[in-house]
């Protein structure tokens, strides 16, 4: 939530997952929000949910749900279509 689309925050996303070594994808939602899922060890979960209370350095994030899931993860990391 925030001021995160068109602040190249999805590409952001990106980097820092694979950066990080995590699985999952990240996706815009028509809302205006960004939606991300991330597979991994806890601790790199973790990390990449601060990254992502701050963002890229255009973005601001004023709130940041985080909820398990038992979606596939794949087998890297991806950027999607917008839902």
């Amino acid at each position: 939530m925030g001021r995160v689309q068109g602040v190249f925050y999805r590409n952001w996303t990106v980097d820092n997952a694979k950066q990080l070594g995590l699985k999952g994808w990240v996706r815009n939602r028509r809302d205006g929000s960004v939606e991300a899922l991330f597979s991994g060890s806890p601790d790199v979960v973790q990390e990449m949910v601060q990254r992502c209370r701050h963002g890229p350095p255009e973005a601001i994030v004023t709130g940041l749900e985080v909820f398990p899931s038992n979606d596939d993860p794949g087998t890297g990391f991806e950027r999607k279509q917008t839902v």
